[in-house]
């Protein structure tokens, strides 16, 4: 027995907008997991790092002022590599490490500060 056409283009169709419509659910419900974590890392590795700072100031502020300003010191020159112009020669293992480190670190602050509504 066969299907008339009408019936079998009416049912491709049906099950076509099926398809779309569970393609766009899958989407905004990973975009929703995605941004979720986001918001969670961001807002808990600041707080980690805001209460490392307050333990260590308790210590030693000297050491606690230190670090931090090594580590936002190590992120400007990983910035500073990776927008001066190209000279010629290898970049060195340092000079790699920082720009890795920022470029994550400018992504990550980029993707939580417009994509999350918890700053």
């Amino acid at each position: 027995m066969t299907v008339p056409a009408a019936r079998s283009r009416a049912a491709r169709f049906i099950r076509s907008i099926g398809s779309f419509l569970k393609e766009l659910l899958e989407e905004l419900l990973g975009e929703a997991v995605v941004t979720l974590l986001v918001c969670f890392l961001a807002l808990s590795l600041l707080l980690v790092l805001a209460l490392a700072f307050v333990w260590g100031w308790g210590y030693s502020p000297l050491a606690a002022g230190g670090v931090g300003g090594a580590v936002l010191v190590f992120l400007a020159y990983g910035g500073w590599e990776l927008l001066r112009p190209a000279k010629p020669g290898r970049p060195g293992r340092l000079a790699r490490a920082a720009t890795a480190t920022f470029t994550v670190a400018a992504l990550f602050a980029a993707y939580a500060w417009t994509s999350c509504n918890c700053s």
